[in-house]
């Protein structure tokens, strides 16, 4: 059995714990009982309330103020079999919602095991290790994802501010296996190719699946606008199930070459073209040569990272929206999602209403968005449920 070190709370502050919430503050920590300079990042600790009961196992980083997380509400070894157990579990979820082994595998504190994602493409999996604590795991979920899949490849690919602040290295890195420059997706029945070295995250989001899909009833013969189009989920899609054109905006060249690769593979090469400028900017230029577009899709990146940038985040959602909404045809489709945690779904309603006052027009909500099922919410930590978005017309 796996030593663990005591780690105790104060008085009262194991009700959030107690209400399966899987994250423990540095200022819920009793120092008197267990100081955090006895601690190192990624040290295994058990997890007691003030009166001794034990609350569970997990991993601390005394460096940060998201101090603790909890990986077992018991007592038991944190191994190669604890791993294996629960990325199983998290794979027959998939297998019962997924034709084809194209999705997040494991996600997080969703699938009890925070700070560890794996995306999977069929056989190449794209692991990222975002604690000091789940790195220290880094070699037995290797060997948990060989034994079970063989896979051709695997990758560890970390970035990112939680990763600045967990101390864990970033970069990306081929740990296994022999990975091809780009690699095969197939969502919806249409097929990618991505970039996973050097595209954003994990190189493929697949949080955004369903939503790919819902849109997909509104662009037939339509003219489609798709804005941060990365590498042309929504807007290559669109021209698959039969929108007249699709215009992909993005700022990077790699990604709109990606965009006409994909366009290539779906033969739909005439319908889509490409516009390589900051959004914004697009939008506006849009505007001035007076163009108009039955369906516009707006998937940005998160314009607010933490809760201080709230204000200024909230002005850049509806300044964006309302630039869309000009260019937007009578009776057209408006499909707007944010990744922003602390952007909640009421507040990207009211970004959108303020934005059609501006821009003189009616809206309504047809459809509300969410996450994928591969990207399951716990009961209990809101930050699970992160993306959220609109239909309107």
């Amino acid at each position: 059995m796996t030593s663990f070190k005591p780690l105790y709370l104060k008085k009262h502050e194991e009700r959030r714990i107690v209400a399966e919430h899987l994250w423990i503050y540095s200022n819920e920590i009793d120092p008197k009982f267990t100081p955090l300079k006895n601690f190192t990042a990624g040290d295994l600790v058990e997890i007691k309330a003030y009166n001794h009961k034990t609350l569970g196992i997990g991993y601390i980083n005394p460096h940060n103020l998201l101090c603790a997380r909890i990986l077992s509400r018991e007592v038991c070894a944190i191994d190669q079999d604890f791993f294996r157990a629960r990325i199983m579990r998290a794979l027959s979820l998939r297998e019962r919602l997924f034709a084809s082994p194209y999705y997040r595998l494991v996600f997080s504190e969703g699938d009890f095991l925070p700070g560890l994602i794996i995306d999977r493409f069929r056989d190449i999996f794209i692991s990222q290790l975002n604690t000091a604590g789940i790195t220290r795991f880094k070699e037995i979920i290797i060997s948990v994802l060989q034994t079970q899949f063989a896979p051709r490849a695997i990758v560890i690919k970390n970035s990112g501010t939680a990763c600045a602040l967990e101390g864990v290295p970033q970069g990306a890195e081929v740990v296994y296996g022999s990975l091809p420059e780009l690699i095969a997706v197939e969502e919806n029945g249409i097929n990618f190719v991505c970039d996973v070295l050097h595209g954003q995250k994990t190189g493929w989001f697949f949080d955004q699946r369903a939503n790919r899909w819902r849109i997909l009833q509104y662009v037939k013969n339509q003219r489609v606008l798709d804005v941060f189009s990365y590498v042309g989920a929504f807007g290559v899609a669109a021209a698959a199930h039969g929108a007249k054109q699709v215009m992909c905006i993005d700022s990077s060249k790699s990604a709109l070459n990606l965009v006409r690769k994909n366009a290539e593979l779906n033969q739909v090469v005439s319908a889509v073209t490409t516009y390589e400028e900051d959004a914004m900017l697009a939008l506006k230029t849009l505007h001035e040569n007076k163009e108009l577009f039955e369906v516009i899709i707006l998937d940005p990146p998160a314009f607010i990272k933490k809760q201080k940038d709230l204000n200024s985040g909230r002005d850049a959602y509806w300044r964006l929206h309302e630039l869309a909404l000009k260019i937007l045809a009578p009776q057209g489709i408006l499909c707007t999602t944010s990744c922003s945690l602390h952007f909640s779904q009421d507040l990207l309603l009211d970004a959108v209403r303020r934005a059609a006052l501006g821009a003189k027009c009616d809206l309504r909500v047809l459809e509300q968005l969410h996450q994928a099922q591969d990207h399951p919410v716990h009961p209990a930590i809101p930050e699970t449920n992160y993306l959220k978005g609109f239909i309107l017309n």
